[in-house]
Order: C-alpha cells, then structure tokens, then sequence
C-alpha cells in the first residue's frame, strides 16, 4: 500500500528524489536562489578569515559577533519591509540615533524610569515612520525623498535634545546598558533554546506538510523534512556550544531571534504578510484585489521606524552612550547592504526577515575579521562594497530569470 507522500517502496522513493532535484534545478533556472548566495559568500567570509588568524571562531571573538549584530540586524529587518514594497527608507539610522538621544535626556537627565523612557523611545520611533507613511501613501511624496528629509530632520533633532554636552553615559547596570551586557551563564539555557528552535521547526514544518497535502499541493516529505531539521540542529547546539564556552548565551543575540521569529510569522502566516508581499508585486493589482494600499504602506514605515528605534537602543547600551555620533557613520549603509546581502529584492516582493540576520552576519564577519587582523578600516568598506554589488547583481539577473520563465 503506498503512502500518501508516494515515498513509500524503492520506486516511488526513487521518483520522489528525481522531482524533487529537477524542481531544484528548475528554480536555480528561473532565478529562485533563496538563501543559497548568502549562505556561500558568508561561508567563504569566515574560511578566508580563519585562514588567515585562526583566533575568529574563538568563542570569545564569535560570542561578540552574536551581540555586535544585534543593534544593526533589528534596523535591517525594519528596512526589509520596506523594501518587500519596493521602496527605500533613508532615515533609520537618524531614527536610531534619536531614540537613543531621546532615552539617555529622558532617563539621565529627568530621571525618568527606564522602562518608561524605552517605552517613549519605541514609541517615538513607530510615530516618526507614520509620518513618513502618511507624506509617502496620502500625499505622494517618493519614499526617497520623504524619508531622505527625516535623515536630515531627524538627526537635527538628535543634536539639538543632546545640547552642549554632545554625549550623555548611561546606567552601567542599567536596564539598556543589561540588553548586550547580560549573559545566561548556565549551559542549560543555550542548549535549551537550540533544543526548542529544533523542535518548534520541526513541528511547524510537519504541521505545514500535512495541510499541503490535504489541499493537494506539492509538498516536502517527512525525510527531507528530517534532513532539513537535522541540518538545523547540527548549526544551532554548534553555536550553543561555542557560546557556552564563553559567558554563555547573550541576551542580545536571544532576543534578536525572538523578534525574527515573531515577524517571520507575521510575515509569512498572516493576513497583513501576504498583503505586504502582494503590494510588493504590484500595486495596481493589490488595489484592484481590494487591499487598503495606504494603510499598508504607512503601516510598514511604523515597523521601520520601531525596529529602527529598538536597534538605536541596543546600539546605545553596547557603548552605554548616546552621543552625537549616534546612528551616523556607515550605519544606514550598513542596514540596508545587510537587507539586500541576505536576500531582500529590491524591485519589491520577495524576502524574508532572516535575510537581515544572515546579511548582518556577512557584514559584521568582515568588520570582525579585518578588525583583528589589524587592517585599515577602508579594506572593509571596499569588501563589503563588493559584496553587496555582488548581492545586488545576483538580485537583478534573478529577477530577469523570473521574467523569462513568467515568474514576475
């Protein structure tokens, strides 16, 4: 008696692994590489690096690694929504830079609780991205342009609320200064997260199995499905026990996840992700569909400039600092190269949030690497230059491949 899946007995076994390497070959024809790019150029990154100083999979130095990304990796997740519509939003790095402002005059100086002053800060930042949704989808003002504006505007701010002294130190045991300072010691809690991530896949990708067969649509079996969760496992406790070999898991890179989690759901698995993904694909067709096209639109630069404030405040407690340097430097550069290394179109439509975090992992591996090797900081700009035309190349001739296979 076969099986649903048609796995079962050495022909339908057979059969199954041909559909399934022609359906591979057949999107790396059409232009569908997925993650694959991202996953080989960060995998070169670090043997080229290891190479090189065998000190950059020390457990001290990869343990860093998981908290220096998190500031920059929630602004880019932030600015892969936007670009999921096929627009830009120049002002997160301003964004973050005044939420951070915002909380240290706040806290340090009016003695507010923290709590209420991240709050504020949060807050501020979900109010700045509205503003630039409204003057975008009511008025028509290009997002470039509108959001090119709140770079200059917003960083005025930043200025004008640190006044003379430029610089405000934070709480050293503060709650914000605790967000990339705190450290689970105990080896459970790592192996317990892996153990939980591995599980959770696992059982999710059954669950969407099922549901795909029972509507009649290709799906992947319980053996690539085991394969896929294994490979997961094997990457996950082998970071859970780098870290534990140094302070244990941080509470940054903890989480980071988390939020990569909850927006991935959001994203992939509701309503409001599916209405971001069709706007993205064409904006006369989702308003045809009946999709409201402006409450869309300004709702995803209020995740921007939410995911922009929470990312200035992680930023801000690595240095436990606001100062007139905050979200300046190559950090907008930074999060929208980490949006497009990972993965995110920037014609609009396709992405996923955890093209943030392996893009910012590239990013942050060559800042590592160069950084301990004692190379000028220009050698890393040129390299991530090159990366990101790479990324950028590999996103337009994929998109011309979707074209001619009718894909677009």
């Amino acid at each position: 008696m076969s099986g649903t899946s048609g796995t079962s007995g050495a022909g339908g076994t057979d059969g199954g692994k041909a559909r399934r390497v022609e359906a591979f070959k057949d999107s790396l024809r059409s232009g569908e590489l997925g993650s694959l790019p991202v996953l080989l150029s960060l995998a070169s990154i670090w043997l080229i690096f290891v190479i090189l100083d065998e000190k950059f999979l020390s457990p001290r130095n990869l343990s860093n690694l998981s908290v220096d990304i998190v500031g920059t990796g929630l602004i880019a997740v932030g600015v892969v929504f936007v670009l999921l519509l096929g627009e830009i939003d120049l002002s997160v790095g301003s964004v973050s830079g005044l939420a951070a402002a915002a909380f240290a005059v706040l806290n340090v100086q009016h003695g507010m609780a923290e709590g209420v002053a991240v709050l504020i800060a949060v807050v501020m930042g979900a109010a700045i991205g509205a503003v630039h949704g409204f003057f975008f989808a009511k008025v028509g003002v290009p997002s470039f342009v509108v959001t090119l504006a709140g770079l200059l505007g917003w960083n005025g701010l930043m200025l004008y609320i640190l006044g003379s002294s430029g610089t405000i130190n934070l709480d050293d045991e503060g709650l914000v200064a605790m967000l990339t300072g705190h450290y689970f010691h105990d080896v459970a809690v790592a192996y317990g997260v892996a153990a939980l991530g591995t599980a959770g896949y696992f059982l999710v990708s059954v669950r969407d199995a099922r549901r795909r067969v029972a509507a009649g649509v290709p799906s992947r079996t319980l053996t690539e499905i085991a394969v896929r969760t294994g490979a997961l496992a094997v990457v996950v406790f082998a970071a859970a026990f780098v870290l534990n070999r140094f302070q244990g898991l941080p509470l940054a890179l903890l989480i980071f996840i988390v939020v990569l989690v909850g927006l991935d759901y959001v994203l992939r698995r509701t309503t409001y992700g599916r209405m971001i993904f069709a706007l993205g694909g064409g904006v006369e067709a989702a308003r045809r569909a009946g999709l409201e096209v402006a409450w869309v639109r300004i709702s995803v630069f209020m995740v921007s400039g939410t995911m922009a404030a929470a990312g200035g405040l992680f930023l801000a407690s690595r240095v436990t600092s606001a100062s007139q340097a905050s979200g300046g430097g190559n950090l907008l550069m930074n999060a929208i190269a980490a949006a497009v290394i990972g993965g995110t179109s920037l014609f609009g439509g396709r992405g996923r949030v955890w093209s943030a975090l392996l893009g910012v992992l590239v990013i942050q591996s060559i800042a590592s690497g160069v950084a301990l090797l004692g190379i000028q900081a220009a050698v890393q700009f040129m390299i991530t230059g090159g990366v990101l035309l790479v990324a950028v190349v590999i996103d337009s001739l994929s998109r011309r491949a979707q074209k001619a296979h009718g894909r677009v």
